[in-house]
């Protein structure tokens, strides 16, 4: 990326970061000094938490509240699987792009954009009298996202004394993961009390609060580096082929072989061919493809490929599964999931660290398999599965053997994927593996309807969509196996951490970080020192956590 942001300052360069115009902020101190046990450092923390929180929870709570919003807006399955994916696929799209602005026109004023641009979204989306108002309006909130969802993480990376910065980025992980535990259960509450539209509608007071402690308390920040061009191109080209490729899976079942589906298959395919060719001749490309040159780093965002695709459709099926074939109201479903979450919540730190000691092969390996295995066992479900016994039964082994495979697998996925390049290169590395998983979740959203033979009118028919879930489950199932054999075959580095010539040159790419740090492609030398990653709390079943951007001398 033309911007090619080198991240936050160092002590030896940190006297011209008192930043742009930061002085009429509030903030006490500059950019770069401030302390995590100040107060300052207190604002800036909750105010980058309830950002990224809006985010992350309209990423989630959105399931729950599929059937009753076809209900309320007289919807197909289509529909619903657009209100999903038109937020995913423009967040996806463009989350590489959302931190390279920041690092250019200011971290603080591009996060501050975003979490209005996403509230005003939010409003439209509460107030939307039909589906297409709805998927517009979900569509422009995936935009928002990706602006505040990388900014957050740049301020807190861009602000922070770098002896503070591991602390303040665990307790912004750590609030995060607390947030995405209860989002399904706070989701779930407010579609069964005063009603869908409030899911959206509640983010209005979050970010009313948000945005005057960021603009009181934090100081600007940019990359002075950050120069040329931004890949601009190559983020439409991105978001084009998905867009064009979702189109087809989810428009196929209703319209079969049509000209329009056939049109945009091969739409999608040309543009995605188009997207590569680009990002392959431009100099400064968004996705540099230098960094697939580690094999290990291709074949890690191969396996997140497998494993967010099965999540993606595992969490859209079964939302629904709960409450039109069991029986669950649209709480009772957000809770019944709830044991996932909260088991990477307290357990994925311990497992980051067990990964850290015997290698990625393992937990890559055996984490995928306790996953599908969970997955399967989500087929014992049926219309008895909402009384406690049931759920006792049915519902809750399935979602500890689920969570305890992603316990297993999250953590050392990330820190493999970090492993896999330089040290320079983490924010670029960590910001590729979260768009593969996005794009693997709305990909399989569009898909599995399709392969699994269902209708457009499949949720509102229990038995329907009963038998549609039955042939789902296996293929979810089968998506994690792939990975844990890729993985098991594959990924043979003993512990995270290779040297810096050990994966074919991948020292040597270059482009801009999802997160606003960037990676530091220009004038970086590989460090030979592993790559650790910094969010201990991993609650992702959208996505891995986000990495901040850092040099080769902060390791």
């Amino acid at each position: 990326m033309g911007e090619t942001p080198e991240g936050p300052p160092t002590p030896r360069d940190r006297a011209p970061a008192r930043a742009d115009g930061g002085g009429d902020t509030g903030a006490p101190k500059a950019a770069g000094e401030i302390r995590a046990a100040s107060a300052p450092g207190r604002w800036i923390v909750l105010t980058t938490v309830l950002g990224s929180g809006m985010a992350m929870l309209d990423s989630t709570v959105i399931n729950v509240a599929l059937p009753r919003i076809g209900e309320d807006l007289g919807t197909d399955l289509a529909a619903l699987q657009w209100t999903v994916n038109a937020y995913m696929l423009t967040l996806a799209g463009l989350i590489l792009l959302g931190g390279a602005l920041g690092d250019r026109y200011g971290r603080r004023r591009v996060f501050v954009v975003g979490v209005v641009w996403f509230a005003l979204a939010s409003l439209v989306c509460a107030v939307a009298p039909n589906a297409a108002v709805l998927i517009a309006a979900r569509a422009f909130q995936g935009i928002g996202g990706a602006l505040l969802t990388p900014g957050s993480l740049a301020l807190i990376q861009a602000s922070f004394h770098p002896d503070d910065r591991a602390r303040a980025v665990g307790l912004w992980s750590g609030f995060g993961g607390v947030g995405a535990a209860i989002g399904p259960f706070v989701g779930g509450w407010l579609v069964d009390g005063p009603g869908w539209r409030w899911v959206f509608l509640l983010n209005l007071p979050v970010a009313a609060l948000c945005v005057p402690v960021a603009l009181r308390h934090v100081p600007e920040s940019r990359d002075p580096r950050a120069h040329g061009r931004f890949d601009v191109l190559g983020a439409v080209l991105a978001a084009v082929a998905l867009a064009l490729v979702t189109y087809a899976l989810i428009e196929a079942p209703g319209s079969g072989a049509s000209p329009a589906v056939i049109g945009a298959a091969v739409g999608g395919v040309v543009a995605g061919a188009a997207f590569v060719r680009v990002e392959r001749r431009r100099p400064d490309p968004m996705v540099p493809p230098a960094i697939f040159r580690s094999r290990l780093f291709t074949v890690v965002n191969l396996v997140t490929f497998c494993v967010y695709a099965a999540l993606g459709g595992f969490f859209f099926l079964s939302a629904i599964q709960l409450q039109v074939v069991a029986g669950y109201s649209a709480l009772g479903a957000g809770t019944a999931l709830l044991p996932t979450t909260v088991l990477m919540l307290f357990f994925s730190a311990a497992s980051g660290e067990l990964g850290h000691r015997i290698g990625p092969r393992i937990p890559l390996t055996v984490g995928p398999l306790l996953a599908a295995a969970g997955m399967l066992l989500m087929l014992r479900v049926g219309p008895g599965s909402a009384s406690p016994t049931g759920y006792l039964s049915e519902v809750l082994p399935a979602v500890v053997v689920l969570g305890l495979g992603l316990v297993t697998l999250v953590a050392p996925l990330t820190a493999t994927v970090l492993a896999a390049v330089d040290t320079g290169q983490a924010g670029l590395a960590s910001g590729i593996n979260n768009a593969a998983a996005r794009a693997a979740g709305l990909i399989a959203v569009a898909a599995l309807p399709l392969l699994a033979g269902m209708g457009p009118e499949a949720y509102r028919e229990a038995g329907e969509f009963a038998s549609t879930f039955r042939r789902a489950m296996p293929m979810c199932a089968g998506l994690l196996v792939a990975g844990a054999v890729l993985a098991f075959c594959t990924v043979r580095t003993p512990a995270p951490g290779p040297g810096p010539s050990s994966d074919g040159g991948h020292d040597r790419a270059e482009g801009g970080g999802a997160e606003g740090g960037g990676a530091e492609g220009r004038g970086a030398h590989p460090a030979g020192a592993p790559c650790r990653p910094e969010c201990t709390v991993h609650c992702g079943v959208v996505a891995p956590p986000l990495e901040p951007a850092r040099r080769p001398s902060e390791e």
